[in-house]
C-alpha cells in the first residue's frame, strides 16, 4: 500500500511510535499509537522501502521534540502550542504539560476526525482544542492565526514533519504569517539539507509522489533562510548526534556517517546540519 495524501504519512509515522511505545528501554509512551497508524499505516510502512529500518530517525524526532517543547514551555512560561500539521501527534495527552496550557492541533479534517475519534473518552493533560484547516489557504490560514495570536501572550508554534512538503514560497507566507502576530514568540521545526533531500527523493519519492505529498523544501541557506521573514535561530539540535545520544542509531549507523563525513559534508557544522530541530525566535 502506497500513500494516497499527505495525511496518510501521518499514519506511516504514528507506527514508528508503536514501535518505539513497546520497547522496554522506550525513551516515550504512546499507547495509543498502534491504534492511530490502523491497518493502513503498517502496511504503508512495510510498503516503504527498509520501511522498518527507517524507525530510528522518527523515533529520535519524536523524542526531542517532546525535550525542546517541555523545555520551551518551562523556559519561557508558553500560554499557548500551536501545533500546526499536528496529524496523530498524542503530546496532549502523553507530555506532563501544565493543566493552564493551551494546546491547539491543526490539519485537514478526515486525518483529525480519526485522531478523535480513536482518542474520545481520553482526557488531555492541558486545554485542548482541535481545528480543521487547510493551512495552505492563505485567507484559512490567516484568520485561524489572527484569532489564536490575539487570545495568547506567549505562544510556540510547532511544526513537526510539515515544511519538507512545501514549496519555498509557501514557507516564506508560513513565516510571514507566524512573524506578523506578535504572540507567536517561538517556533520549533525540522530541516533537512538539500543534500537528505535528494536521498529522500532517490529511496520514497515514487512512493510519497503519487499520494500528492512530494518532499520539497530543504534550503540551500539552512536556517539562514527564516532571518527574511523576521526569525531567528535559538538553537540546534543534530539529528546523527541525537541518535547517537539515545542509541537509537540504524544498524550500520557507523557507516553511513563515515560516508556524510567524508562525501557529503564538507565541513564539521556541514555534517551537524545534514538533518536536525531547530528552534526559532523573532528577530
Amino acid at each position: 500500500m502506497n500513500i494516497e495524501n499527505v495525511s496518510d504519512t501521518a499514519r506511516w509515522v504514528a507506527v514508528y511510535r508503536a514501535m518505539e511505545t513497546e520497547r522496554p528501554d522506550a525513551h516515550f509512551q504512546d499507547p495509543w499509537a498502534r491504534r492511530l497508524a490502523g491497518e493502513k499505516g503498517e502496511a504503508i510502512m512495510r510498503a516503504m522501502p527498509d520501511g522498518e529500518r527507517a524507525a530510528w530517525s522518527m523515533i529520535v524526532r519524536t523524542a526531542v521534540f517532546d525535550e525542546m517543547i517541555l523545555t520551551a514551555i518551562r523556559q519561557h512560561r508558553v500560554d499557548l502550542v500551536l501545533n500546526l500539521a499536528a496529524g496523530l501527534d498524542t503530546r496532549a495527552w502523553r507530555l506532563d504539560l501544565p493543566e493552564s496550557l493551551r494546546w491547539v492541533d491543526v490539519d485537514l479534517p478526515e486525518i483529525l476526525d480519526h485522531k478523535l475519534g480513536v482518542m474520545e473518552g481520553e482526557q488531555p493533560r492541558c486545554r485542548y482544542e482541535a481545528v480543521s484547516a487547510d493551512l495552505t489557504d492563505a485567507a484559512v490560514r490567516g484568520e485561524l492565526l489572527s484569532r489564536l495570536g490575539g487570545e495568547a501572550e506567549r505562544a510556540l508554534v510547532v511544526s513537526e514533519g510539515l515544511l519538507v512538503y512545501l514549496s519555498v514560497a509557501e514557507v516564506g507566507e508560513l513565516a510571514q504569517a507566524l512573524h506578523a502576530e506578535p504572540a507567536f514568540q517561538w517556533w520549533l521545526t525540522d530541516l533537512a539539507s538539500p543534500r537528505l533531500l535528494k536521498w529522500m527523493h532517490k529511496r520514497w519519492s515514487k512512493h510519497v509522489g503519487q499520494g500528492n505529498a512530494p518532499f520539497r523544501f530543504a534550503p540551500a541557506e539552512g536556517s539562514s533562510f527564516f532571518q527574511r521573514y523576521g526569525w531567528r535561530e535559538v538553537h540546534w539540535r543534530s539529528t546523527l548526534d541525537e541518535a547517537r545520544r539515545l542509541h537509537r542509531e540504524m544498524r550500520g549507523m557507523w557507516l553511513r556517517r563515515l560516508v556524510i563525513k567524508l562525501f557529503l559534508a564538507k565541513s564539521s557544522d556541514d555534517y551537524r546540519r545534514f538533518s536536525g530541530y531547530l528552534l526559532l525566535t523573532r528577530a
